[in-house]
């Protein structure tokens, strides 16, 4: 079982950063891929960014050359560096990640957090 724990959101004005955190709980985060996701009001959940084991990363259309996904291994800690914010960022920030045992996937969320960026 994975636990996974975001912070850093917060208001920020638009052409701002800000930098979230995920720690994952558990000894296996060398091992299986995270990713971001962000839900605004009255929107689905979308993928922002993600960063596979082998340190492979993608991102959306609406963030690539803004957003940078990072990790840590020794910290059990995926990032998201996030750099000229615009108000159409705002949303809650979702980190994810899932696994496989016996054949079956397990997802995993944390909390969430928020990020609003003002105009």
């Amino acid at each position: 079982q994975v636990q996974l724990v975001e912070s850093g959101g917060g208001l920020v004005q638009a052409g701002g950063s800000l930098r979230l955190s995920c720690a994952a709980s558990g000894s296996i985060f060398s091992l299986i891929d995270m990713a971001w996701y962000r839900q605004a009001p009255g929107k689905q959940r979308e993928l922002v960014a993600g960063i596979s084991s082998r340190n492979n990363t993608n991102y959306s259309d609406s963030v690539k050359g803004r957003f940078t996904i990072s990790r840590d291994n020794a910290k059990n800690t995926v990032y998201l560096q996030m750099n000229s914010l615009k108000p159409e960022d705002t949303a809650v920030y979702y980190c994810h990640t899932s696994t496989r045992r016996f054949g079956r996937w397990y997802d995993y969320w944390g909390q969430g957090t928020q990020v609003t960026v003002s105009s």
